[in-house]
């Protein structure tokens, strides 16, 4: 695999071809490592508002939170997203608004707020300023920064300062995939964004204030040191915290841009209710064909493992599924989406195959951005028609992204 390694700041180490591991976990410190080592600075002396989840953790696995709360900070409210604030809740749950045992602090369910709620939440907890830092892993459909992008807009109509503590994006700095167009915006998919971003979200809020809110938030993003777009989880000393209950290990994030959406096919699980989700692909009514003709389109970065599992919950709980483990092979080559895509392509002759319909949507729409894909595979499209038709609009996407841009990408 080629790689370039980074210096602290992002400075180039290397910009030619590198063997794997000759730069092994480079040494980042995100947003919150910086404002720590401040004595919080940016914040103290102010009543903030805390956006986060379990992933706001420092090297020793101390969360920012009880970091803050300790350390005289003081903190009038902490919002949970999806999956709670301390992460005890599964997929489309909330912890519900209470108590925290640790630090009794007033913790309030932000998970599908409006903004009128925000706005509600944030004068009952009496904030000036906001703080955000939550791990995302680089998906459209992955709801944190819908919420970043809600309380964001909130803040802005209050009038309160509001702080991003950046983390790098697991999966890279490079983009990939359609753009979400009007019609099919959904809590899987709210702003025009390509699937695969490519942003941090300190990245991702300039882009918001600048596109979608008119410069109107007070941001301040403190950024990150030693990452650089080419940089994946794999490549950096920071501890890896599970973002949600489906989303354990950083491979899961490599993949979950593409085969998050096997949530859009009734007739294939994503491997929910296994220890590989995302990874293991398959469903009752598939065997060891479909994988083989998946192995031979030879995708770059990946390899497929006839794989058979049974779930434990979510779709065909209790059924043995026949398909795939997802084998990725060199993260710098692999297309997340182009793979799925293939998956699809290979997946639609069978007879068991299906699209899922939630009342009169195709969930594949919602998560793709349009019809177009659906369409295109259910025409016999091939995996290089449907994953071309999406170039231009890609393109325009990586253009209107680089003002917002705080790190090196270099070919990301």
């Amino acid at each position: 695999m080629n790689r370039r390694g980074f210096l602290a700041g992002g400075a180039a180490l290397a910009t030619g071809a590198a063997k794997p591991g000759l730069f092994p976990h480079l040494p980042v410190r995100t947003g919150m490592d910086q404002l720590a080592a401040s004595g919080w600075a940016a914040v103290r002396g102010e009543r903030i508002g805390v956006v986060s989840n379990p992933t706001a953790v420092d090297r020793e696995y101390r969360h920012l939170v009880d970091r803050m709360h300790a350390d005289g900070v003081t903190i009038g409210g902490v919002f949970g997203p999806e999956h709670g604030f301390r992460g005890s809740a599964q997929a489309g749950g909330s912890e519900g608004t209470g108590t925290d045992a640790r630090t009794g602090l007033t913790v309030y369910d932000a998970y599908l707020a409006s903004q009128a709620r925000w706005t509600q939440m944030f004068t009952a907890a009496g904030v000036r300023t906001v703080v955000f830092d939550i791990q995302d892993v680089g998906a459209r459909f992955y709801t944190y920064i819908y919420t970043l992008y809600d309380s964001m807009a909130a803040a802005a109509q209050l009038g309160l300062r509001y702080v991003v503590l950046d983390r790098p994006n697991p999966i890279g700095g490079r983009a990939y995939g359609p753009m979400m167009t009007d019609g099919y915006t959904s809590g899987v998919g709210r702003l025009k964004i390509v699937q695969q971003h490519g942003m941090t979200v300190g990245e991702l809020a300039r882009f918001y204030n600048g596109e979608f809110l008119s410069g109107s938030v007070h941001l301040e993003v403190i950024a990150c040191t030693g990452w650089a777009g080419r940089l994946r989880a794999g490549d950096t000393d920071l501890p890896w915290v599970l973002p949600s209950p489906n989303m354990p290990t950083p491979d899961t994030a490599v993949v979950y841009p593409g085969t998050g959406m096997i949530e859009g096919v009734s007739s294939l699980s994503e491997g929910r209710g296994t220890t590989r989700p995302f990874e293991l692909i398959g469903g009752p009514g598939f065997d060891y064909r479909w994988g083989d003709r998946v192995a031979a389109l030879n995708l770059p970065g990946v390899e497929f493992r006839e794989a058979y599992f049974t779930p434990t919950f979510n779709k065909f709980a209790g059924r043995l599924c026949a398909g795939v483990e997802v084998k990725v092979t060199d993260q710098a080559t692999f297309d997340p989406i182009r793979t799925a895509v293939g998956m699809l392509v290979e997946a639609r002759g069978e007879d068991a195959f299906a699209w899922r319909v939630d009342g009169v949507k195709y969930w594949i729409d919602l998560l793709t951005g349009s019809a177009r894909l659906r369409t295109m595979i259910d025409a016999g499209a091939t995996t290089d028609e449907v994953v071309g038709a999406w170039a231009a609009e890609l393109a325009a996407f990586d253009r209107q992204r680089r003002p917002y841009l705080l790190y090196p990408r270099l070919g990301s």
